[in-house]
This record gives C-alpha cells, structure tokens and sequence, in this order.
C-alpha cells in the first residue's frame, strides 16, 4: 500500500521492545512478522495473568501464587504467594517432604533465580500442573 504514511513497527533490542518509525514499504514484510511474534508472545504471557503459578527457585524454595505481572528482566510478580521448602527426607535420597508453607502476600521473583515456572490447570482431570 504505496502513499499510506508511516508505520509503527515493534524491535526488539537488547530484551525491550522499542517503536520506531517506518516511511517506506521496504522491509515492512519484515516488521510485520516481528509485530505478529511480539503480538503472539503478548497473548499467550496476557493469556497467564491471574492464572496459578509454581515458582521454582534455585535456592530450592517454590513459590505458589496467582500470576500478576512480568517484565523484560523476567521478573515475576505473584499475589496471595505462599512459599515452601523442600526438604530431603535423609541425605542422600532423592524424596522430598514439603515444609510448612508460608504466607507471603505480594511477592516479587528476581528472574535471575528462576529455576523453572509451571502452570495450573484449569480443569480437574490430568496432572495439576503444565
């Protein structure tokens, strides 16, 4: 579509989406992809919001809340968060007993400690987690 003015297209750099400016068809195949993975990738993190989430950290704790926010750092932010531990059951074996959970409230995840996230499911039949 010759002659339509400037387009908006989405780039990603460094882990931030910025916009900028666009004047000319050229290349518009090209942004029109990235706007509809960035478009994808936005539906499927607005299609988790509020969704019940298992954080798995590296220090070993797990981390249970609804999913409220993230962003390009990979932090996560979960309401109404409960925390356990996971603690051996004797050295050396490879079965866990789950500690006495503790309400956290508001919790923010640093996403440098992010061992592995899994989501709820809604229904009842299946494993309860993705």
């Amino acid at each position: 579509m010759a002659g339509a003015g400037p387009t908006m297209l989405l780039r990603e750099e460094n882990g931030c989406c910025s916009r900028r400016q666009s004047s000319s068809s050229a290349g518009d195949s090209d942004g029109e992809r990235e706007d509809s993975a960035a478009a994808r990738a936005r539906q499927q993190l607005e299609a988790l919001l509020n969704k019940t989430m298992r954080i798995r950290m590296t220090d070993g704790r797990t981390l249970v809340g609804c999913f409220l926010c993230t962003d390009r750092d990979c932090n996560v932010i979960l309401g109404s968060a409960q925390e356990a531990w996971l603690q051996p059951l004797f050295s050396g074996a490879h079965s866990f007993s789950a500690g006495e959970p503790r309400v956290l409230g508001l919790a923010m995840v640093p996403g440098h400690h992010i061992v592995s996230i899994e989501v709820q499911r809604e229904s009842l039949t299946g494993p309860p987690y993705l």
